[in-house]
């Protein structure tokens, strides 16, 4: 697995490198926001393990940069700040993981695995008459509209339509997203705001419906 580590602060970047280094990994280093988004911008990465609080351009900035591109490539974030609404704020701009300063390097590597085996991309295309997503390309289509979504994004939307018309529970959707990792409802409920942003929003009819203290449902797609 090729990684894109991009963390200012020496001493834990070395540490990171050289763990993942030595259980296979391919690891690039930048040590700066703005350096980082150059290299990811040249894709290639199966995951990037993203700093917060980097010189030069944001962490948060640089995650929502690539998902504003339709980057899809896995995000863990890792950070010291640690309050709920901090965790919440790096999914809303885009991550799919992360990991609260300081963690343990073998917890790292296990996160690293399941963003990457979650993140194979599925044989076929989950379709509806009115709007499918392409597990490939990560991208829903709706009128003819193409809507890149981030991988957590497009579990949840590919799960959804799966199961269309039945309500789809929270637990069954964290699973879908998260796996075996530990998630939250706060954070469903953010992945979700943002996904119906993307394809119910600049639309007449809206497709996703939040059925209260049960889950979500796509009624007739």
């Amino acid at each position: 697995m090729r990684v894109l580590l991009v963390e200012d602060q020496h001493d834990i970047a070395a540490n990171i490198w050289d763990f993942l280094e030595r259980r296979g990994y391919e690891v690039d280093h930048c040590g700066d926001g703005a350096t980082g988004l150059a290299h990811a911008r040249r894709g290639g990465f199966d995951a990037i393990v993203l700093d917060l609080g980097l010189p030069r351009l944001d962490g948060l900035d640089l995650c929502r940069a690539l998902r504003d591109a339709g980057d899809g490539v896995p995000v863990l974030m890792l950070t010291a700040r640690d309050t709920l609404d901090d965790v919440l704020r790096g999914f809303e701009h885009g991550a799919d993981d992360y990991m609260v300063k300081p963690f343990a390097l073998k917890e790292l590597d296990a996160r690293l695995r399941a963003l990457h085996r979650r993140a194979a991309p599925a044989a076929d295309t989950t379709v509806g008459t009115v709007l499918s997503y392409d597990a490939g390309t990560m991208t829903a289509l709706r009128e003819g509209r193409r809507i890149p979504l981030t991988r957590l994004q497009g579990r949840l939307l590919e799960t959804l339509l799966s199961e269309s018309p039945r309500i789809v529970p929270h637990e069954r959707l964290l699973r879908a997203a998260w796996g075996n990792d530990t998630a939250d409802m706060g954070a469903l409920h953010t992945q979700m705001y943002e996904l119906r942003a993307l394809v119910d929003k600049p639309f007449g009819t809206p497709l996703i419906r939040s059925v209260r203290g049960v889950g979500y449902q796509v009624p007739g797609a």
